[in-house]
């Protein structure tokens, strides 16, 4: 059968026209559920609360840039008629020549404390979310449904005997652990990995379950062992669920003032616990605490904006088939 030119023609013709018959079903689709997904209404709404929640922020990025005879005697709204600005308040807040502001020393401190307090405690979530979804053992669903049950402890509650646990090394018979009770990082990321796993557990056990039991057993027929199929299957396809759980833990942490207060002195103290004593210490100079508070928000907008798409995929993961 030969095929002439104008048969060709024809053909190419009818899949153009598919083409965009395909394209036009795919734009209408799309409409449809941005149309049924959206309103003006919210969209209003959303845009007036956005106003509102930056306006603060705003407020206090400008005001730390201003001389502190305008910072006390104008608002910062009045920018555009009392034009100035200076660094003075950043690089007192820095403790540049004060050994009692030592802001530069509590920053590190904050990133020193957050970093591990958030990976330990993923870590050790995403293990054990994959042995309560994966693995059969004797007491799965009762040890499940306590640690699903600790969400529902206040901290304080265990604030006690934490501290007897680090300072004597006698809650429980545990051995002495009477160096975490010197002062350092260590008890700090104790507390905060203990008291971020419940939660970190429960919702990656809901990630980790919504894999294709194919997959699993596709991995385990090919000879995959446990260590090979989370390696492999269950953290890369989680990933987005872990991103988001680690900006929420990153977050709670940074922004941690009790867990600072009772187990970060001295020299592990974070920026939170030392904000908390400038307010009441420094009152008077609160344009130094502008500089000191924005400087605090810094690292968290940072982390959210780079962990964004991640954030929004993890949120969406599992919200829709296909």
């Amino acid at each position: 059968m030969t095929v002439t030119p104008e048969k060709m023609s024809v053909d190419a013709g009818r899949k153009r026209q598919q083409r965009r018959g395909e394209g036009r079903a795919e734009n209408s689709v799309a409409k449809n559920a941005k149309r049924r997904l959206t309103s003006r209404g919210a969209t209003i709404a959303a845009l007036v609360i956005a106003v509102f929640w930056t306006l603060p922020t705003l407020g206090l990025f400008i005001s730390s840039f201003r001389p502190a005879q305008e910072v006390r005697t104008t608002g910062w709204w009045t920018i555009f008629q009392n034009p100035g600005f200076t660094l003075d308040n950043y690089t007192t807040a820095l403790g540049a020549g004060n050994s009692q502001l030592d802001l530069a020393g509590s920053f590190i401190n904050s990133i020193a404390i957050t970093l591990p307090a958030t990976v330990i405690p993923l870590m050790i979530a995403s293990m054990a979310a994959y042995a309560f979804a994966w693995i059969d053992f004797r007491g799965k669903d009762i040890l499940f449904i306590s640690v699903f049950a600790l969400q529902i402890v206040p901290i304080q509650m265990a604030l006690v005997p934490l501290l007897l646990f680090f300072s004597q090394g006698e809650f429980f018979g545990f051995p002495s652990v009477e160096p975490l009770a010197a002062g350092g990082y260590a008890q700090v990321w104790i507390a905060h990995s203990m008291f971020g796993l419940p939660l970190a557990i429960y919702l990656l056990h809901n990630f980790v379950s919504e894999i294709p039991a194919d997959v699993i057993e596709a991995a385990r027929v090919d000879g995959a062992g446990h260590a090979q199929i989370f390696f492999r299957i269950v953290l890369p396809l989680n990933m987005p669920a872990i991103a988001s759980i680690a900006i929420f833990q990153f977050i709670w942490v940074w922004n941690d003032l009790l867990v600072a207060l009772i187990f970060a002195d001295g020299r592990v103290a974070p920026m939170t616990k030392l904000l908390a004593e400038l307010s009441g210490a420094r009152g008077q100079d609160w344009y130094l605490l502008t500089a000191a508070a924005f400087l605090s928000i810094i690292v968290p907008v940072i982390v959210f904006l780079s962990l964004q798409r991640y954030f929004v995929r993890g949120l969406l993961a599992g919200a829709t088939k296909g």
